[in-house]
């Protein structure tokens, strides 16, 4: 997408390449000062160049002058977010969310926040669980079955941890990056236990969340705070963790279409981090910004993804990787809209099917297809 830009009369250079890096490092106000409009991309493998480029648009401040891409999240890096404060606008591009996949308009937040969840064109069963594992990394997609699709989560697992994770922090224990996020991937859409995650590797719980953050910043996993009422004094106040692809976690705990017929208990962790993916990137698409959390007592009644906008209303969404529903799966988000009172619009529990159908004021059970919608 960048290189296509770069077609429309801006100059294209990747830090990738050798000697481009070699002369960003070198002389990184000499390489800027040449420019007028220039795509530069892995920006955060020479952070050198931005000092440079804040006295550039300093200068000449029309917009759009520089995009830079990267592999990571350039505000996690101090000297971007220093630099450029003020003077860019982040676009985070997740993988690519089945709407666009299927060039569907993806209205799901808005068709919530109206409290009028709508189903799509219906994918259930094995279908579903094939999008599931598919994941939305247009490389893997373009590969036509589960294995070779896996073989490249492989090898971007390898190159991230190789490449992109030195280019953002200096960390001692980088041989045991890979072995960290295959333990992570096992409790991905769990509460985090940073003690108990590292242990198994002999890391402490600082060290860990260390790296964990390190993983966030590259865009392969994301912390949800838990949300929070006055009302309601017993809530747990740990965070839980999520992937932010389900193909990428279900190539990391090696499951397969057989191995999720086998055992549909392993589809409902992966289906949460599929759906929780789907709505991050509706969400980056929108016109307005979202905060998401999750809700959990201290008798265990749960919401997976609570949804809040800048006006303050609330939708809960509970993910089932069954067939059915019942009147059981509706406690937590009963809960959950009695703290929230009149900002509370809706309640869903998403489910592997292909109908709508209502549990009460202003709760529904309905189809995952809704996100494609």
């Amino acid at each position: 997408m960048a290189k296509k830009m770069a077609n429309k009369g801006m100059e294209y250079y990747t830090l990738d390449n050798a000697t481009t890096l070699g002369a960003a490092r070198q002389d990184p106000v000499g390489f800027v000062r040449r420019l007028d409009r220039a795509i530069i991309d892995e920006i955060q493998r020479a952070p050198e160049l931005l000092l440079a480029i804040k006295e550039s648009v300093d200068t000449d401040q029309r917009p759009g002058r520089f995009l830079l891409t990267g592999s990571a999240n350039l505000m996690t890096l101090p000297r971007v977010a220093d630099s450029l404060a003020g003077r860019m606008e982040v676009v985070r591009l997740l993988p690519l969310a089945r709407s666009e996949i299927r060039t569907a308009d993806g209205s799901f937040l808005i068709d919530a926040f109206r409290n009028e969840a709508k189903a799509g064109e219906p994918i259930v069963g094995d279908d579903l669980m094939a999008a599931v594992l598919a994941g939305g990394y247009p490389e893997a997609l373009r590969r036509k079955t589960l294995s070779r699709r896996q073989d490249w989560y492989a090898d971007y697992i390898q190159a991230i941890v190789q490449r992109d994770v030195r280019d953002v922090a200096q960390i001692e224990q980088i041989a045991q990056m890979p072995r960290l996020l295959r333990i992570l991937a096992e409790h991905s859409g769990q509460l985090v236990n940073y003690s108990g995650i590292g242990a198994a590797i002999g890391m402490n719980h600082i060290t860990t969340q260390k790296y964990v953050g390190i993983f966030e910043s590259l865009f392969l996993a994301r912390t949800v705070q838990p949300w929070f009422s006055n009302k309601l004094k017993r809530l747990t106040k740990t965070p839980k963790i999520h992937f932010l692809d389900s193909g990428l976690l279900a190539s990391l705990r090696d499951l397969s279409l057989e191995r999720l017929r086998d055992n549909r208990g392993q589809f409902g962790a992966l289906l949460e981090t599929f759906v929780f993916g789907e709505i991050l990137k509706l969400a980056s698409a929108a016109h307005t910004r979202f905060e998401f959390s999750h809700f959990r007592d201290k008798q265990q009644n749960e919401v997976d993804i609570v949804i809040e906008d800048r006006r303050g209303r609330v939708v809960g969404i509970e993910i089932k990787a069954a067939a059915s529903v019942t009147n059981s799966d509706f406690s937590g988000l009963r809960i959950l809209a009695e703290a929230c009172g009149e900002r509370f619009v809706s309640g869903i529990v998403l489910y592997d099917h292909d109908k709508v159908i209502p549990f009460g004021e202003r709760l529904s059970a309905v189809p995952i297809s809704a996100l494609w919608r």
